[in-house]
């Protein structure tokens, strides 16, 4: 159970990233930029906690080759 919490958190994440950036491509429309401001402090550190979380999640594929090995 170890960091399942941090992994559901970090797909959050990245699943809201993922549609502001359709947002972006279909319609134009930056939702943080809308909801935060251009680029102030906290929208900055929420395209840092993207960043990260996207980062962070690269290391699923090796665990999840991992874990398939292991249930068989």
């Amino acid at each position: 159970m170890g960091v399942k919490w941090f992994d559901y958190t970090a797909l959050t994440i990245i699943i809201i990233g993922a549609i502001n950036w359709g947002l972006i491509g279909f319609f134009d429309f930056n939702l943080v930029n809308f909801l935060f401001g251009d680029l102030t402090w906290l929208s900055r550190v929420i395209y840092a906690a993207v960043g990260i979380a996207g980062l962070y999640l690269l290391t699923l594929y090796g665990r999840m080759g991992t874990g398939a090995r292991q249930e068989s």
